[in-house]
This record gives C-alpha cells, structure tokens and sequence, in this order.
C-alpha cells in the first residue's frame, strides 16, 4: 500500500528557488517551512562542530596535563568530570529540535502561523498586531445590487458582522469603499467586506483590514446556500472554531492571517462549530459545519492515525459533521497596500503564472 500511492499534481509541486533576500517575496512560491528546517540544520551542524572542537580542546589540555607529569588533587579530577556530564547532556538536549508530527504523504495539512517571515511584521502592521478580541465586521455589496439575502447570509458565517445596504435613491450619494472604510474605522469595526455581484450571482468579495488595508481581493465560484444543501442544518450564534490548512508559501500565510483577525480568537465549543478554509491548488475552499461525537456503529471502522494504526482511546468514538453552510470556493486575485487599487499593489495575480501547472502560489 506504501507503494500503490497515487501520483497528483499536489506530490508534483514545485518549488521556486530560494535567495537569502528573496525569502519572504509575496511573488515566490517558497515552501516556508523547509526554510525554517534548513536554518536549524545548519545551527545545529554549528552546534555540532563547537562541541567538537571544544572536545579537542579539551583533549589537549589532557594530553598536556600528562605530559607536564604534574600531580593532581581529587577535587580537581571529580570536577572535570562534573564539567564533561554536564557538556553530555547538553549535547544529548540539542541534539534533536523539535518538529511537527508529519503525515504519511511528508507535509502537514494545517498551517502553522508562526513560520511567518519576520519581514511581514514591519511591512503589515495592523495584521501582525495583536489580534482584537471582539473583531466587528461590517458587511455590504457593490452599489445597486441586488444581492442582499446573499450578503445577509454572509452575517452568520462571520461573528459580530452587521449588514448595511449599498443601494440609494438615484439622485443619493454613493459613497465609495474608502469613505464606508473612513465611516467604519470611526465606529470600531476591524474589517470591511464588500460582496460584488455578476449576472445577480457573487462574482467576487473585497476585504478590507482598517483603518488603512491592505485590501484582498477574491473571486467566488461555487457559492451555494446553506438552505440548498441535501441535510443541511441549522447555525447557531456561538462562536466557531477556524481551521486554516494547507496555507505553506508566505502569500498564503499572509491570507491566512487575514482570516485569522475576522474571527474571535476565543471561540465557543459548546456551539461545536468550525469553519474551514481549506487551500487546494491555490483555490480556498470554505466550508461550516457542526460536530458530534457518537458511538461507533458495528458497520464502521475505527478512527486511525496517521501511522495508519486505530487511535487510543478512540476505538468506540466516531464524529459526525452536520454542513451548515453556506459554501463556496475563493481564489485570490490582488492585494491593494493601501484601499482600492490606486493605492498600489503588493501582489497581483497574472494569466501566465499558471504555466507551470505544477507551481501554486498559496
């Protein structure tokens, strides 16, 4: 069965070439993670090679004690040997960093934040910050949509969000997206969302990290209501749990933060919701749903790890997921540094970069 795995596109991926300079370019498809290992690698062959040459030092110090035919005191003896244990174990300590626990395919699936390179901090302070913890989001469309059972749906997928309407009177003033940023920021909202509309059906959703940006741009496919699906059920207003997997390149991480600072960092596990955001091929699918922890039919098999052997403890246990919707697939196309575009981009995508079918950019 180790044999018999299926080749995909995803095993296939390749990465670009690394450059001290070039580590934390939004452009590059850099695997972050084998950047922080080969840095530890190498801090540890220098550990490695101190210790060697610290243990030739010492060697010599004893040769040259002996050759002295110099009379030593026990006390002197029992000390170095006290010095030598202590070296000993030190060296038994660092031996081996600690790391992930990897799946059976080499990499893990969830996204580990604190890989982020220490550029980003100084270049996005407002989502490098402390995360807030009552984020408030402020929910609305392009001007005249008519997509408003759309947007208010999106007020229960995202906690502490309120929905206002971008339609006027046509003699109205319509206000831009730098002017509803201005109007939030004043009122301690942390995130504008803006769901833009084609042919009645979302096309796309800006995101907005006030007071100042950036400004991600995402287009939608796929989007299908809670209401729509076969078994649905019902959200609640709990507080849900987000699970970030598979964000690997330093784009993805920064998306990864983004989403981060939209939800509660303390979420409500009574309410038994998680909200995914799974990237696959640089297409982040997001999904809701309700979990349950039940008994284990005679028909099912036994929960098993990733050493494909059933999981203490867990023999009789089986979870259920309960979708609650709604659903739909994002893929990101520009980050503005700024709001809207003439502020200028960080990163933006183009119609030759995917050339390469085996290069992704999240």
């Amino acid at each position: 069965m180790a044999r018999n795995v299926p080749m995909t596109i995803d095993k296939k991926r390749t990465w670009d070439e690394v450059h001290s300079d070039d580590e934390d370019a939004l452009g590059l498809a850099v695997d972050v993670e084998r950047i922080k290992r080969r840095k530890s690698d190498a801090n540890q062959e220098e550990r490695d090679e101190v210790g060697s040459v610290d243990e030739g030092v010492k060697a010599e110090q004893k040769d040259d004690d002996v050759d002295s035919m110099l009379d030593e005191d026990e006390e002197d003896e029992e000390n170095e040997d006290a010095d030598d244990d202590v070296s000993g174990k030190r060296q038994k300590r660092e031996a081996s960093p600690p790391r992930r626990a990897a799946s059976p395919s080499g990499s893990t699936m969830s996204t580990n934040l604190n890989l982020t390179p220490e550029s980003f901090a100084a270049k996005f302070p407002a989502l490098f910050g402390p995360p807030p913890a009552e984020p408030k989001v402020l929910i609305t469309t392009s001007i005249n949509s008519t997509l408003h059972a759309q947007a208010s749906l999106l007020t229960n997928l995202f906690p502490n969000s309120t929905y206002i309407r971008r339609s006027a009177h046509r003699y109205g003033h319509k206000y831009s997206v730098r002017e509803i940023s201005k109007f939030a920021s004043n009122r301690g909202y942390t995130t504008v969302l803006v769901l833009n509309e084609d042919q009645k059906r979302p096309c796309g959703l800006d995101i907005v990290h006030l007071p100042d940006g950036p400004m991600f741009h995402f287009t939608i496919s796929n989007w299908v209501e809670g209401a729509k699906l076969p078994g649905h059920g019902n959200p609640t207003n709990h507080y849900p749990e987000l699970i970030l997997n598979n964000f690997r390149t330093p784009l993805g991480l920064l998306t990864a933060h983004l989403f981060r600072t939209m939800f509660p960092p303390r979420p409500e596990i009574e309410g038994r919701q998680v909200v995914t955001l799974h990237n696959q091929r640089d297409y982040i699918f997001v999904r809701r749903h309700r979990y349950v922890f039940r008994d284990k039919r005679p028909t099912e098999k036994s929960v098993v790890g990733t050493d494909g052997k059933p999981v203490k403890g867990a023999e009789e246990i089986r979870a259920g997921l309960q979708e609650l919707g709604p659903r739909c697939t994002l893929k990101l196309r520009r980050i503005d540094k700024g709001i809207q575009r003439k502020s200028g981009q960080e990163w933006e995508w183009k119609a030759g970069s995917e050339k390469v079918r085996t290069r992704f950019q999240l």
